[in-house]
């Protein structure tokens, strides 16, 4: 899988590219792209890539602090994370856009990915019925732990879903 520097890069190991989008890339669509990675992993998708951008990222921030000590506890490490904006590039790359809120989708849209774009909780609680996952930022570690088990079963989901066409 290629990490989120490479994305929107060309890659012929890949066939299908999933892309997390929040607002910051600091917090949700790190903690989710590195779920993602290892549910992927743990299949054998080694055709699938993974990454994440913000609606309102800057470039190269690191993940929450919160965020990096709750993947940790979950043996997942976040900290060589770099934020990255939301780009029309990074939209056209993607095959599935997975987003955590309505202003996301909007977002998303403006960019040309309409036809691509779904709430990552659409996938566990039915086409256009998903929850938004509420943003910790600024909040306790309690909120990132929340946010980070939403998202886990969010892409497990998600995965069970994908799995008919992703399968080796």
């Amino acid at each position: 899988m290629t990490d989120q520097a490479n994305a929107g890069a060309t890659n012929d190991a890949t066939t299908f590219n999933i892309l997390f989008v929040c607002t910051g890339n600091t917090c949700r669509s790190p903690m989710a792209e590195a779920i993602a990675r290892r549910m992927f992993e743990e299949r054998g998708w080694t055709h699938v890539s993974v990454a994440s951008a913000g609606i309102g990222a800057a470039t190269g921030a690191p993940a929450a602090e919160h965020a990096l000590r709750v993947a940790a506890e979950h043996g997942l490490d976040l900290t060589g994370h770099a934020s990255r904006p939301l780009t029309p590039d990074t939209v056209a790359w993607a095959d599935v856009i997975l987003v955590m809120g309505p202003s996301h989708i909007a977002a998303v849209c403006e960019m040309g990915g309409a036809d691509k774009v779904a709430m990552v909780t659409d996938f566990r609680d039915g086409e256009g019925l998903g929850a938004p996952i509420a943003d910790p930022f600024g909040a306790d570690e309690e909120a990132y732990r929340v946010a980070y088990d939403e998202l886990e079963d969010a892409i497990a989901a998600v995965r069970s879903r994908l799995e008919p066409i992703l399968s080796p």
